[in-house]
């Protein structure tokens, strides 16, 4: 494994665009002459479909399942290579219900390393769920392979709700590895005063925004073909906010923060400091469910 080699995970809460923003910056990066690993530690396993062009990725999981194990596996089989060269690997999850989604995080970091997916790569990034921070999905945080942690957010409170948690994770472990907090990516969602709030809470956390994506409907455009946006319009405004991104990640060097998470509370207060929080909103914060049913 290379001593520049530089390992990242996008963290963010499902659903806010972590897997396109990621793909995208990480297509950016390879512009720019870097050598890509992406390894996809979500149970979607949707980190990889627009570097591959496919609906879904096998699974390190699943092709372990029908082999037999992990250890009857060669790594050409888990590993694809995609747009400009890009290696690709999903771990993949276990059924609805069923065990940990960890599990297959932790099954597939031993077996890249083992078997030299990480060698000639100047980036490994990591792709992962943040709604919770559990132990399976703090696998790249915990065992210290994710060094530089980029959290992709909104000004949803949910989507900062997560984000705070994720810096609690990253604090947790950031003294007995060496993994930071790189920096927020704020992928717009059109809310109210979200650039001003994306910053605040950045500064509440002791980092820094490190790019605000503009909401354009040529995402979407290019997700419906399997493809990110560089690939399918390399000359929009909105392959270049995705270029920016990725030069400031660069730029960024391995450099990071121990995170400073806040309360439920400091949340609460700085979102009514912006007036999102409304009258009936403040009414209802700190209620119980039994105490909101009555009162309809």
């Amino acid at each position: 494994m290379s001593d520049k080699l530089r390992q990242i995970a996008f963290y963010g809460k499902g659903g806010i665009g972590k897997s396109t923003t990621s793909q995208n910056t990480l297509a950016a990066l390879t512009e720019m002459g870097q050598k890509i690993l992406i390894v996809g530690c979500d149970p979607k396993a949707d980190s990889t479909r627009l570097i591959l062009h496919s609906k879904a990725q096998d699974t390190v999981l699943s092709l372990a399942a029908e082999a037999g194990s992990v250890e009857d596996l060669e790594i050409e089989d888990v590993m694809k290579v995609g747009y400009k060269d890009i290696r690709c690997v999903e771990s993949g999850g276990p059924e609805p219900g069923v065990g940990c989604a960890g599990r297959g995080v932790i099954t597939s970091i031993n077996f890249l390393e083992e078997n030299g997916a990480y060698d000639g790569v100047d980036y490994v990034s990591y792709d992962v769920l943040g709604d919770v921070v559990c132990g399976g999905f703090a696998m790249p945080i915990r065992e210290n392979k994710a060094q530089e942690i980029y959290i992709v957010m909104s000004g949803e409170m949910m989507a900062m709700y997560a984000a705070n948690n994720i810096s609690k994770g990253i604090l947790k472990y950031a003294n007995s590895g060496g993994v930071r907090l790189g920096g927020l990516v704020c992928n717009e969602r059109q809310t109210d005063k979200e650039l001003e709030l994306a910053e605040a809470l950045a500064g509440k956390l002791g980092t820094k925004l490190i790019h605000f994506v503009p909401r354009d409907n040529i995402v979407q455009h290019a997700e419906l073909r399997r493809m990110t946006v560089l690939e399918y319009a390399p000359e929009s405004k909105q392959a270049e906010e995705y270029r920016q991104l990725a030069q400031k990640i660069h730029a960024n060097g391995g450099n990071g923060t121990i995170p400073t998470p806040i309360t439920m509370d400091e949340l609460e207060d700085m979102l009514m400091e912006f007036g999102i929080m409304s009258a009936v909103d403040e009414s209802v914060i700190g209620k119980s469910a039994a105490e909101l049913a009555a009162a309809v």
